[in-house]
């Protein structure tokens, strides 16, 4: 595929960005994804599903047979199209506004998922909060403490709620990043939670074995999302992905391969293992 190549038009988008509004717009699969009915029967939730690379994941596990819910924390437009885009395969879809940084609201959000659908096969933990700032006196407590509830204690809390109602063969997908090998250190905050998700997936991953149950992360590289013209600077978003040996930032269609195989049965004896897509960027 000829994907979009930096440079890009420099743009700025208030937080947590709109992929509509982002030039060029990301191909989430939206007509490319082809499904093979790897996932039929299972049901799915995907957080940061609205958009994205969450976006694409939830199309692909539509097309895969699976039936879908996802949250969001207040993109309701882009939450539709995504709703719309999982109905359209005659799947069962589910739309959630949720701020997941507190344990009650994690809790109901699996009940609600539960009530819908009666069980739970697929959890993918791929909301995330960034902000970029070039010096650590700049980033308040207040900041430092949301980007953990939401990408690191949202997780734990989403997982608690979920395993009551998994069963052997269910999976969980954590969306960690090259960051937690390579933090970049203008983004201090958001690369620490990554580190913290790749060991919580790994230690989580031999709890759960013995249940049948995998846990593995996806270690996305530079991929091209709302958070990007949202969360860095004007300049960084107009070279954005041409460190990457491709040259390029991923659209998040290219990562929705490694999420579809992490779910299905296929993948039984694949537990603990972190899948780098970073365009050949060493996770070293």
């Amino acid at each position: 595929m000829d994907y979009p190549r930096p440079p890009f038009p420099k743009q700025s988008q208030a937080p947590p960005g709109d992929a509509r509004q982002m030039q060029p717009v990301p191909d989430c699969g939206e007509t490319s994804y082809r499904g093979r009915d790897r996932l039929t029967g299972k049901v799915a939730l995907i957080t940061g599903g609205d958009s994205g690379i969450g976006r694409a994941v939830a199309i692909a596990y539509a097309r895969e047979g699976a039936d879908v819910a996802i949250c969001y924390l207040s993109e309701s437009e882009e939450a539709k199209e995504t709703l719309r885009l999982i109905e359209a395969e005659g799947r069962r879809a589910l739309a959630i506004e949720a701020d997941i940084g507190t344990p009650t609201t994690c809790r109901e959000l699996i009940q609600r998922v539960v009530d819908h659908f009666g069980w739970i096969d697929i959890l993918v933990n791929n909301a995330a909060h960034q902000m970029s700032f070039p010096d650590i006196m700049d980033v308040r407590d207040a900041e430092w403490d949301l980007t953990f509830r939401v990408n690191i204690h949202a997780m734990f809390w989403l997982t608690k709620a979920s395993l009551p109602h998994m069963k052997p063969g269910s999976a969980i997908i954590n969306t960690a990043s090259i960051n937690a090998d390579k933090p970049d250190p203008s983004m201090l905050a958001y690369a620490t939670t990554k580190g913290a998700i790749q060991n919580f997936s790994a230690g989580l991953a031999q709890l759960l074995a013995p249940k049948g149950i995998r846990v593995n992360c996806v270690a996305p590289g530079p991929v091209w999302t709302p958070l990007i013209p949202s969360t860095l600077p004007k300049g960084e978003v107009a070279s954005f992905g041409e460190q990457s040996p491709m040259g390029r930032p991923a659209q998040p269609v290219e990562l929705a391969g490694a999420y579809v195989m992490l779910a299905e049965d296929g993948s039984s004896y694949t537990a603990g293992a972190t899948i780098a897509i970073t365009g050949g960027m060493p996770m070293i």
